[in-house]
């Protein structure tokens, strides 16, 4: 079982935000900007790539409804999906983070040497 299933099965603590039958949202224990949020679905779904369109239909209004609770729909903020290894993904359950709170940068995500090769 992934870390994210055993925090919806309440086998591990988390520092709630916001929960429905169907998605969690709360803090992440290693934040990147001063709200940082992770906002999953209960069942477990690999990534991104593998999620069914009916999930997202209904995670999009989950997600919004987390960021107006937050007043981040006031100021803005950034939602960030890692897809697969190389897209930065270290749980293997779809999450997508949440971060605001600031004035985000926009670091350089990959050596520019390898981002060239595909322009």
């Amino acid at each position: 079982m992934c870390i994210f299933c055993k925090i919806v099965a309440g086998e591990v603590p988390s520092n709630k935000v916001l929960e429905n039958e169907e998605f969690l949202a709360f803090h992440d224990i290693n934040p990147k900007a001063p709200i940082h949020i992770l906002i999953i679905p209960k069942q477990h779904i690999k990534d991104f790539q593998s999620t069914p369109p009916e999930v997202m239909a209904k995670m999009t209004p989950f997600i919004q409804e987390v960021a107006k609770l937050l007043e981040l729909d006031k100021t803005g903020y950034r939602l960030i999906v890692n897809n697969g290894k190389d897209g930065g993904q270290e749980v293997m359950h779809l999450h997508f983070h949440l971060l605001g709170g600031a004035k985000l940068e926009w670091p350089q995500l990959a050596p520019l040497e390898e981002a060239k090769k595909y322009v």
